[in-house]
């Protein structure tokens, strides 16, 4: 079941909650979109697909879009404010994000909000001068996954790989394009695998 969430903060922030068939659900990830000035949207494949991996687990998903375009600073505050809606609505929260997303997550998660764990899909290294990834990497206290294609040609992913190989955080390889083309459900079951145990009591 599905439900759309007007997210708050003064942008125009909408998203999607995917819900478990399972019930009520104590966790949520919020998966933030690829670029949006290159057709990003909530309704990404790759987001679509961890959200029912997440979903055979009993772990609901939030997917928004980004509000009117404000060259990364904006979407940064609209990721906080989608984990802001998270937090008040459920007890344990991860990230996601695919490619701008990635980095989205990954800067947010170095903001030091309250999530269990965060998890970054082709993620882009740098978005703007002071919207590195690189430099915010030490900052994030939560476990890291880093998923890569090797033949990404897109994102500029290798510097994120190398952070989180220094911090000693998962990465994943794939032999895949920055879209994982062909291999969107074995990518969703990898970002599960690493999401779902630390948002689980048991995991």
């Amino acid at each position: 079941m599905s439900d759309t969430i007007l997210v708050p903060g003064g942008r125009d922030v909408r998203a999607t909650l995917d819900e478990s068939d399972d019930g009520p659900s104590d966790a949520v990830v919020v998966a933030c979109p690829p670029h949006p000035q290159h057709g990003g949207h909530r309704g990404d494949a790759r987001l679509v697909a961890v959200s029912d991996a997440l979903a055979d687990h009993g772990i609901d998903c939030l997917r928004f879009d980004y509000g009117e375009w404000d060259d990364g600073y904006g979407e940064r505050a609209d990721t906080h404010n989608a984990v802001a809606w998270a937090t008040d609505h459920y007890d344990r929260v991860g990230l996601f994000g695919f490619s701008f997303g990635g980095a989205m997550a990954l800067l947010t998660a170095a903001d030091g909000v309250d999530v269990e764990a965060v998890s970054a899909l082709g993620p882009a290294a740098r978005l703007a001068s002071d919207l590195d990834v690189t430099d915010v990497f030490d900052q994030i206290h939560v476990p890291v996954q880093v998923v890569y294609g090797t033949r990404d040609d897109i994102a500029d992913w290798r510097p994120v790989v190398d952070c989180a190989t220094e911090y000693h955080q998962s990465t994943v390889e794939f032999a895949a394009d920055h879209f994982f083309v062909g291999q969107t459900e074995k990518v969703a079951t990898a970002v599960a695998d690493f999401l779902v145990p630390n948002l689980t009591l048991d995991g």
